[in-house]
């Protein structure tokens, strides 16, 4: 079981340089309240924050650093597990995280992401989702159980019922079938290499002793054919490379800043087409007005005139000096153009020069492939009887690679076997099946507990089957929202059952944020406060709330917070 104690943050958020300190496991029960924004929330980024290095509302870590000190931002969390103790420090600007077990700093020199996970998987032995499940119900960004994928119902059940090793040795058991059938491909390979090899060596056998030396002859007209070939690929590409530096370079050369200007004539034709619209809106002030509708003041009539006669003149300008900027853009869009042409044809030609000197090289390749060959061919006339020999070790390579590839087929049935037995419709499906009537049972006592009077079941798949006095076929989303609020929260207090008894996510602690001043009524919360007073056991429970005056009797303890002068102080 995780025992949280306490949790100590500074600079975070709201919080200032003075430390807020919240003990967990001195009352059952605590009340947090306080106006918006006074920070009584904090404490569920805090939480998630440290463990688990991400906020629990949706914002970014850069956000979670004070905005006034704006460093010195850190986290501090105390918990046990059985007879150890541990602290989390986490901290941003500077950034730390630190792991700490029975006082002694644990090692430093693994990556950040390596020590997380080392946190999650081997001491806390749970993740974000299944904190926020289980933990946590708020209302800003909890996302309740039923409004959850399939998938990812499925990966929080399984968190709570310990059964994620048959995921994870799916997944091995999904590598090793992976492996065995890449080898048997491998092998399969071989072998097929092998039988050529064997059919070739027979081939080469005959020809030794048949027609050794005409196969040498063929083999020498081949090699002449390479030689013009390659030839004939090198004087093609000289003549590419010539009209690439005699001829398209030059050219290309020329029109090189066509791009650069036009960019300028362009920005230049913004501009005065800007002000040709600024001196047509003077001109037609002129033009409309004869009295300033500012001022109310007539304008006089000489000056009203001059003024449009000096527009017109201006805007003639204008005008003549646009027009022949368009000529100059239309002369730079064509030498793009042409710039462009150009570049692609010598990209083509020395596309097409690479692909011969590829050409060139496999035929030099083959040439003395060729060449080997005809050597061999004349070594091995000498000696037949050592290729005998080698087509021995052949056909004996080849009975080896069958009967490895038999063995893996056999390896991968038994695999197959095991995958089907791991994956969600096997081994799982039987231990969800086995639980599901628990589930059931918890849920519908505790809908009951809150006045709730429906029948509600999963299926293996966690879809949910309701049935209510009045209709025989509900679903969730047929609820109001305070129903639903009722269903979210007998889930959540079944997980924690389970949670409990499979010793999976057990923990002492449990907040609620604000689940009162949203959905449930009166008597809703009437009912809630009873379960987590009088039925929920060995768990500590902070309810976060704004209705002060409705709950504050109902609690062991009160913790208020304010905030002085722009910082969250918290009144205990």
């Amino acid at each position: 079981m995780i025992l949280f104690k306490q949790i100590e943050y500074r600079n975070f958020l709201s919080s200032g340089n003075i430390p807020t300190k919240i003990k967990f496991n001195d009352y059952q029960t605590k009340l947090i309240v306080g106006s918006n924004g006074s920070g009584k929330s904090t404490i569920l980024d805090a939480l998630c924050f440290a463990l688990f290095n991400k906020p629990f509302r949706k914002i970014t870590k850069n956000q979670l650093v004070n905005s006034t000190n704006e460093k010195d931002c850190l986290v501090e969390i105390d918990f046990s597990i059985g007879s150890k103790e541990y602290k989390i420090k986490r901290g941003i600007k500077p950034n730390i995280f630190e792991i700490w077990i029975d006082g002694a700093l644990q090692n430093q020199t693994s990556s950040t992401v390596d020590q997380q996970k080392h946190l999650e998987d081997k001491i806390l032995k749970l993740n974000y989702k299944s904190f926020t499940q289980i933990v946590i119900l708020g209302s800003a960004s909890f996302v309740p159980f039923m409004q959850m994928s399939t998938a990812n119902r499925r990966e929080v059940v399984e968190d709570l019922l310990d059964i994620k090793i048959f995921s994870l040795m799916n997944t091995v058991i999904k590598e090793k079938i992976k492996d065995k059938n890449e080898k048997i491909k491998e092998i399969s390979l071989v072998e097929k290499m092998t039988g050529e090899k064997i059919d070739m060596q027979k081939t080469f056998i005959e020809t030794i002793e048949k027609n050794g030396k005409n196969s040498i002859a063929e083999k020498e007209v081949l090699i002449c054919n390479i030689e013009n070939e390659v030839e004939d690929l090198s004087q093609k590409n000289n003549e590419k490379n010539n009209q690439i530096v005699n001829n398209l370079e030059p050219k290309i050369q020329q029109l090189l800043d066509s791009s650069k200007k036009l960019k300028k004539l362009s920005s230049l034709k913004g501009k005065l087409s800007q002000k040709i619209e600024s001196n047509k809106d003077e001109h037609n002030f002129f033009v409309n007005n004869k009295i300033c509708p500012t001022c109310t003041q007539t304008i006089d009539e000489e000056i009203r005139l001059n003024k449009i006669n000096e527009f017109d003149l201006k805007l003639n300008e204008l005008q003549k000096g646009y027009d022949e900027l368009e000529d100059a853009i239309s002369q730079e869009e064509k030498r793009e153009v042409q710039f462009n042409t150009i570049s692609k044809k010598i990209s083509n030609l020395n596309n097409e020069i690479s692909n011969n000197n590829f050409k060139i090289s496999q035929l030099t390749k083959r040439k003395k492939e060729l060449s080997k060959e005809i050597q061999d061919i004349a070594d091995k006339i000498q000696n037949r009887n050592s290729e005998r020999k080698i087509l021995e070790n052949l056909n004996s390579e080849l009975e080896t690679a069958k009967e490895k590839k038999a063995k893996n087929k056999e390896e991968i049935l038994y695999y197959n076997f095991t995958h089907f037995l791991m994956k969600d419709g096997g081994i799982k499906t039987k231990i969800i099946n086995k639980y599901l009537p628990f589930m059931n049972k918890q849920i519908n006592k505790y809908l009951q507990l809150m006045d709730f009077y429906i029948n509600f079941s999963l299926d293996e798949e966690f879809k949910e089957s309701i049935k209510t006095p009045i209709h025989e076929d509900f679903s969730y989303e047929s609820f109001s929202e305070g129903e639903k609020m009722r269903i979210n929260l007998a889930i959540l207090f079944t997980w924690r059952e389970i949670a409990k008894m499979k010793n999976s996510i057990n923990t002492n602690l449990l907040i609620f944020d604000e689940v009162f001043d949203s959905s449930l009524d009166f008597m809703g919360t009437d009912y809630f406060t009873k379960i987590i007073k009088y039925v929920i056991k060995d768990t500590n429970i902070l309810v976060i709330s704004h209705k002060t005056d409705e709950l504050i009797d109902k609690f062991d303890k009160v913790i208020k917070f304010e905030k002085e002068k722009g910082f969250s102080k918290m009144l205990d």
